[in-house]
């Protein structure tokens, strides 16, 4: 592969890198599950364009299937079974609460990827471009989407930051081990889909019983 090629690619995964941390702080800032459904699934999209690049860099079909996988499992499979198994009113419904609000989140989000780039920054020495990129960004949106988790009231958007760190890991982990076995991520991907199966049905029979699939609502639940 030419030099200019080979900076092209670095280029456009810089660019694809931004574009993942900006849908972290999305997830925050999503005011309704559709929306947070929507991020998490440009997120995904990212993330499988940034492991064909990774392919492409390293010369590895390994990659590529992987690649595939994420495709069909992140960006098709899960959105597909959260609609089937979660209601429309859940969905569709207007306002998310959490915690805290979305412009105090932010600034905390902001607080966190410099963090991630502090704590990360020893490893990064002696290391390629895409790794330099990658591991902070994917640590950062790690720490983001957990943070998302403990903010939300509604169960489905902190399933979505559940998958969102799931997709943080990822992203690093593609960087630093891209030679990680293909059975590794098919396991990985089967059991991220079994997860959302059996979380949309909870979530489905908790807003079936209260109402509502606010968390702190469950402690109000009492036995007749």
């Amino acid at each position: 592969m030419t030099p200019d090629k080979v900076a092209w690619i670095r280029e456009v995964s810089l660019l694809d890198a931004g574009c993942f941390l900006l849908c972290s702080f999305g997830l925050i800032a999503a005011a309704q599950v559709l929306g947070c459904m929507r991020i998490y699934v440009i997120q995904s999209l990212l993330l499988t364009i940034d492991c064909v690049l990774l392919a492409l860099d390293y010369h590895s079909w390994d990659l590529l299937a992987v690649a595939a996988i994420y495709l069909i499992a992140k960006v098709l499979l899960i959105p597909f079974l959260l609609r089937r198994t979660a209601r429309q009113a859940m969905i569709a419904r207007r306002e998310l609460q959490q915690v805290i609000n979305v412009p105090m989140s932010l600034l905390i989000a902001l607080a966190l990827t410099v963090l991630a780039y502090y704590l990360v920054g020893p490893m990064l020495v002696h290391t390629g471009v895409i790794i330099h990129v990658n591991l902070p960004i994917g640590f950062a949106s790690v720490l983001i989407a957990v943070y998302t988790i403990t903010v939300r009231r509604e169960a489905l958007p902190q399933m979505l930051g559940l998958l969102a760190i799931e997709n943080g890991a990822f992203f690093a982990g593609i960087a630093v081990a891209p030679t990680f076995p293909l059975v590794g991520e098919l396991a990985a991907a089967f059991d991220i889909l079994i997860i959302v199966m059996i979380l949309g049905v909870l979530s489905t029979q908790i807003h079936h019983l209260s109402g509502s699939t606010e968390v702190g609502m469950l402690s109000e639940l009492t036995e007749d």
